[in-house]
């Protein structure tokens, strides 16, 4: 199931295009899932479909008819204690590591170390200066 789940937010994240310092993907981070999937379903017309993650229980793909328009990400655990409910952007950049480079220079700290998701991206979650939470990744290429 992981794995077909996988390919298939595999096949779709590659065919969306994406530049440079835009905006590519925007992630619901929530404590009761099946709340937020009831309520986007029964305003937007969402549908889901399940990713199960091996450390993280299941992330959720947001489908707004066949097109991919984000993901949902339970944070009940307790790690995740003091982040409050939130929408989470990701910026496409075009060189994660130099660009979290910069940023860290320029004031912004890393909230995690970049990690990579397989057939994905590598992706950061940072604090500007300001502490804005932001995630930046740099999308894999096909």
């Amino acid at each position: 199931m992981a794995q077909a789940a996988a390919e298939k937010c595999d096949d779709q994240t590659a065919s969306k295009p994406w530049s440079h310092g835009t905006f590519f993907w925007n992630e619901l981070m929530t404590r009761d899932s099946e709340r937020a999937r009831k309520f986007y379903a029964d305003t937007l017309d969402w549908t889901f479909e399940p990713m199960p993650m091996a450390d993280a229980g299941t992330y959720w793909i947001v489908k707004s008819g066949d097109q991919m328009a984000g993901g949902i990400f339970d944070i009940s655990d307790a790690k995740f204690a003091g982040v409050p409910e939130s929408w989470m952007a990701y910026i496409a950049v075009d060189d994660i590591d130099t660009r979290v480079k910069k940023a860290l220079d320029a004031g912004a700290k890393l909230m995690r170390p970049l990690f990579d998701i397989p057939g994905i991206g590598r992706i950061a979650i940072l604090t500007e200066p300001g502490g804005a939470g932001i995630g930046w990744m740099t999308p894999v290429k096909r």
